[in-house]
């Protein structure tokens, strides 16, 4: 079995914010592959199908984003889902908007979700799809930032990405992560992140 995880905030509040693009590409891979993701287990809403004739959980944790390891890590231990067959998708401010970066293992970079989840996962060797929402403006808030709602100008590019993401991860679940990473790094060009780090921001659903 494979495993899908979007990372975002429960709440209509927190709804098409910039935090919950790993939701947004959920949402898509559900209507793309028809999978019904309403069932909630293991902290989280989940749902059951196929891609590419193998079997697939798609996941979006409800525990808020700072603790979203904790229903990554009962889903991966409940099922047994060996670590290489998982792959988490969340938003990456030092991408552009519109574009997504494919990684095997690395640092949380500042992002708390997935932060939480090398803390539970006692690994930072996962599969994730970042997706770009672009640099904070000078003056902003990190949390303000990321819980902010896009720009209509961003809403375009927002949405390729989305796609891209979301072509993405099937790619990995039909042909391997070296595929997809061949296929959407190659062409792909990177802000150099030059934003501090996030202080005190836990209550904040960030």
């Amino acid at each position: 079995m494979y495993v899908i995880v979007g990372l975002g905030n429960p709440g209509r509040e927190y709804a098409d914010t910039k935090h919950n693009v790993g939701f947004m590409v959920i949402d898509k891979l559900a209507d793309i592959y028809n999978i019904d993701v309403t069932k909630f287990k293991h902290k989280a809403f989940v749902g059951d199908g196929i891609i590419s004739g193998k079997k697939v959980m798609l996941v979006k944790p409800q525990t808020y984003m700072n603790l979203s390891g904790e229903s990554v890590k009962e889903i991966m231990s409940f099922y047994k889902v060996p670590t290489e067959n998982m792959i988490v998708i969340y938003d990456d401010i030092s991408l552009e908007p519109g574009l997504i970066r494919l990684r095997e293992k690395g640092s949380a970079g500042g992002h708390n979700g997935i932060k939480n989840i090398i803390s539970h996962m006692g690994t930072d060797c996962f599969n994730r799809i970042k997706v770009g929402i672009g640099e904070k403006p000078n003056g902003w808030d990190l949390a303000d930032y990321v819980l902010a709602k896009f720009s209509k100008d961003d809403e375009p590019l927002i949405n390729s990405g989305i796609d891209k993401a979301s072509q993405a991860a099937g790619i990995f679940i039909s042909l391997g992560m070296q595929d997809a990473m061949n296929k959407f790094n190659a062409k792909q060009k990177i802000k150099k992140k030059t934003n501090e780090e996030p202080k005190n921001e836990e209550n904040k659903g960030e």
